[in-house]
């Protein structure tokens, strides 16, 4: 009973640090929209000035200078649902930092038999493992792809990110040993649900696959 009730303990300790974390990241993320749509009006008084004065290059400088810095902060994953679309987004914008390019295919319903929470701390842990997974690789080498969908009355989510090495060996479930703690959530949650996850490592490339039952939503 001492046992269960500190293992309880440390869950929700993880998950409420978990939350607070992506939740950090998201804020951090719509904060700099924010603060871009805020300088706008800045924006155009400059290249009003700029454009009265003839300075046509310096005016193309300026907009390929926001140009850039828009794309570090426009929310560019739309999936369809609000969760997936601000964890997906917030950790875009981390791997971005990092020099991983990310290729994103996701249509999935707004709503979800999966818990917010559930889902969040399932892709926040697959993205932060696979981000890691990729630094161990030169910049150039560094790609994680996202794959989201209903497939029936399941949803389909599979991800798979560069990483260094050359390993080889087949999809196993997720319950050998050696898992870090994120892992480990994962696969409490999945096994809760009554859904399935698989994991292989081939060819430097490390694959997450999950299934999970949804119910019908109203």
């Amino acid at each position: 009973m001492l046992f269960d009730r500190l293992v309880r303990k440390r869950v929700d300790f993880f998950e409420k640090e978990i939350m607070q974390k992506y939740y950090a990241e998201v804020e951090n993320m719509y904060l700099k929209m924010r603060g871009w749509r805020h300088d706008y009006r800045h924006h155009i008084q400059t290249m009003k000035v700029h454009a009265a004065n003839g300075e046509l290059e310096a005016i193309a400088c300026y907009l390929d200078m926001l140009d850039d810095d828009l794309t570090n902060v426009e929310t560019v994953i739309k999936t369809g649902n609000r969760m997936a679309d601000a964890i997906l987004n917030s950790k875009l914008s981390l791997a971005a930092e990092r020099q991983i390019k990310v290729k994103v295919d996701a249509a999935i319903p707004i709503a979800l038999a999966t818990s917010e929470l559930d889902l969040c701390i399932i892709i926040g842990n697959l993205m932060d493992n696979a981000i890691e997974g990729c630094m161990e690789l030169p910049p150039e080498e560094r790609l994680i792809r996202i794959y989201m969908e209903m497939k029936g009355t399941y949803l389909y989510l599979v991800l798979t990110n560069t990483a260094g090495g050359k390993k080889k060996h087949s999809f196993r479930t997720s319950k050998g040993e050696g898992h870090g703690f994120g892992i480990a959530r994962i696969d409490s949650i999945v096994k809760k649900c009554g859904g399935y996850v698989t994991r292989a490592s081939e060819d430097g490339a490390f694959s997450t696959e999950i299934l999970l039952p949804q119910a019908v939503m109203p």
